[in-house]
């Protein structure tokens, strides 16, 4: 019965978990693993950012960011792709940053 409860409660936290990762294949004896968005080749061991804007290594890849969820209703959230960043600001003042409440990912 415990293990029913238990089986409820990982369903139910499931949605909650917001992180953007996923996971690749290391062939036995590999040295080097390939990118599958940049297409660019790297030494096992290494990490890197790619394209997308993911933090990666030859196990996997994982968003770089986090996505703003709760800031004042006059605010604007961009995303800056150059630095992998969301930018909150005011609507109508670009130069005014604005708080942050709640965000996901990272």
């Amino acid at each position: 019965m415990k293990y029913l409860y238990l089986a409820v409660l990982l369903c139910c936290l499931l949605p909650l978990s917001n992180a953007h990762c996923f996971v690749m294949e290391i062939k036995p004896g590999a040295t080097h693993c390939q990118d599958i968005d940049d297409q660019t080749w790297h030494e096992v061991g290494s990490k890197w950012r790619n394209s997308k804007c993911m933090d990666c290594d030859c196990g996997g890849c994982c968003s770089a960011y986090a996505t703003p969820q709760r800031f004042p209703a006059d605010c604007v959230s961009v995303f800056d792709s150059e630095a992998c960043v969301y930018r909150v600001h005011k609507r109508d003042d670009p130069t005014v940053q604005c708080p942050i409440y709640g965000a996901v990912g990272k």
